[in-house]
């Protein structure tokens, strides 16, 4: 099988630095954000984008919208798979330098740029670093240029092609990157969603790779966080993380499988954290692992929260940051 297509394009430079374990209480996010003028306050003033501050829809074509705004950033999209009904849009926003926009970020989407606008949705910034201790060599540093991503919660009322505007206010102005993303139907989405019985499969254990703790993780240092999930679903709430921190393509598997450890640590007490490879023998011509192919993936990393009854509460695709894998590890409790 060839490569499976990575979701995220917004963090492909994220890389990493080594780290350890520790159950202490986690600090302020933000305060992991680099301390270079003016990075942190506004990623701080990113996490809570007021809707009212932007222009209204107001019966506007999005074309009109997008009119209001300076054009030159570009939108990054950091998750692929859209169904009708509600979704998490997530994104990253590049200005013309390659380098990351931060400030408050709010969404407009229409079936083409002719029709009328709907928006704006707030897409407030989830923070990608975690505290040193919880690192990997693989994960997103203090140095990276990207240290969080935008989502918004949004509803595409039918199948087809979306136009999307992105809108950020930056240096005192609005700036706008349009884009445009493919919805499927909820019959087309075959990957187990929200409500529904996970898959009963097996995942790799110390014990099922003989051993081989390489073939196991390919996060550096290897994280312990492999039960069998056939054994503990059903039994007790479940975080199953499938991400391969070396061969991700997006090079997001490992600042998510950081956080996983980092979330573990308050919540491990209370839920199972799996951690699943993605290739047969961590090699992307040899296929996917059993486990990905029994959830009908095509693509990583994403996480599946699942409660003591075996349902799923919440799937993430892609990049997803502290604000957003915690939420997601709440409903299963």
């Amino acid at each position: 099988m060839s490569r499976i297509v990575s979701a995220l394009l917004v963090c492909a430079l994220i890389a990493g630095c080594g780290g350890g374990s520790d159950p202490e209480t986690p600090t302020d996010p933000v305060a992991q954000v680099p301390d270079t003028p003016g990075l942190r306050e506004a990623v701080r003033e990113a996490q809570t984008p007021d809707p009212d501050s932007f222009p209204s829809a107001g019966g506007k074509t999005l074309q009109q919208v997008a009119d209001l705004v300076t054009a030159g950033p570009q939108a990054a999209l950091a998750s692929s798979v859209f169904t009708a009904g509600e979704n998490r849009f997530v994104f990253g926003v590049i200005g013309q330098d390659g380098k990351a926009i931060y400030g408050p970020t709010a969404i407009y989407i229409a079936p083409t740029p002719g029709e009328p606008a709907q928006g704006p949705f707030a897409a407030p910034a989830d923070i990608l670093l975690t505290e040193p201790r919880y690192r990997s060599e693989q994960a997103a540093r203090e140095t990276d240029p990207f240290a969080a991503v935008y989502a918004a919660p949004v509803k595409f009322a039918k199948a087809g092609p979306w136009s999307v505007l992105v809108m950020t206010r930056s240096g005192g102005r609005l700036v706008g990157a349009p884009t445009q993303i493919q919805v499927k139907t909820k019959a087309q989405d075959k990957i187990p969603d929200v409500g529904e019985p996970a898959p009963k499969v097996a995942t790799d254990t110390l014990e099922s790779v003989k051993g081989d703790k390489a073939l196991l993780d390919t996060r550096k240092p290897p994280s312990d966080m492999h039960e069998d999930l056939a054994s503990v679903v059903g039994k007790k709430p479940v975080a199953l993380l499938f991400s391969t921190p070396q061969l991700c393509t997006s090079r997001v598997c490992g600042p998510v499988t950081d956080i996983a450890l980092q979330l573990r640590a308050k919540y491990g007490d209370k839920m199972t954290f799996i951690h699943q490879e993605v290739y047969n023998a961590n090699d992307a011509n040899k296929g996917l692992r059993a486990p990905l192919t029994a959830f009908k993936l095509e693509s990583e990393p994403w996480l599946f929260v699942i409660d003591k009854r075996g349902r799923i509460t919440a799937r993430l695709e892609g990049s997803f940051g502290l604000d957003a894998f915690e939420n997601a590890v709440k409903t299963g409790l």
